[in-house]
């Protein structure tokens, strides 16, 4: 069976009328000096200083800022009341490559997303290939005992682009429905996704 690894290279989030995304940029030869971040909020780049602490707020929707954990290629990202997301551009090395067949060439040290999320509100029809984990009445399907178990296909989750809301189990409708049963106050788990064991693609646990 041929190995299909997933990394994350770009994330997009919409809420209300306002789209934000975070990027890892391509680079050949890594340098952690060197910031490979692109965040952009409303299609504008955010241009962040490149100290730890440096901070960015929106003029349009001040629920929303990025905050730098270090000087360079890690971020938080909040949106007020509704989540929590940390950001980090790591690259695939050298030896990584090696021992588990990735292919990376001295052109492309692949440098991709380790994310980490936190919840502060969700819909209790909150769906999608991690969101299905936070419904009330979520039971799994996959099975574990399969080689490479998987929660869902490519009919259900594919979108047109990085903001498209046109897949099968979308539920975005641009507003907030405020009659609709939320978790809202709960103490929903954290979700953290990285780059796993040696790199191994893409972990993410609650």
């Amino acid at each position: 069976m041929k190995r299909d690894f997933t990394w994350v290279q770009s994330i997009g989030i919409l809420f209300g009328k306002h789209q934000l995304s975070i990027g890892a940029l391509k680079t050949d030869t890594w340098d952690d000096a060197v910031d490979r971040l692109f965040i952009t909020f409303d299609g504008e780049p955010i241009i962040l200083q490149e100290s730890k602490g440096a901070r960015w707020q929106s003029n349009n929707a001040p629920s929303v800022f990025v905050v730098r954990g270090v000087d360079t290629n890690n971020i938080m990202v909040e949106i007020d009341r509704m989540l929590r997301i940390t950001a980090k551009v790591v690259p695939i090395t050298a030896e990584e490559s090696r021992i588990h067949n990735y292919g990376i060439t001295k052109e492309d040290t692949f440098a991709h997303l380790e994310l980490r999320f936190k919840f502060f509100s969700l819909s209790n029809e909150v769906t999608g290939v991690l969101g299905q984990t936070y419904r009330p009445d979520y039971t799994s399907r996959v099975n574990v005992g399969a080689k490479m178990p998987i929660m869902g296909g490519e009919r259900d989750f594919k979108t047109s682009n990085l903001f498209a809301t046109d897949c099968v189990v979308a539920r975005f409708n641009g507003i907030n429905n405020k009659d609709e049963d939320t978790l809202e106050g709960l103490d929903l788990p954290s979700l953290s996704c990285g780059s796993g064991i040696n790199g191994q693609g893409v972990v993410c646990k609650k």
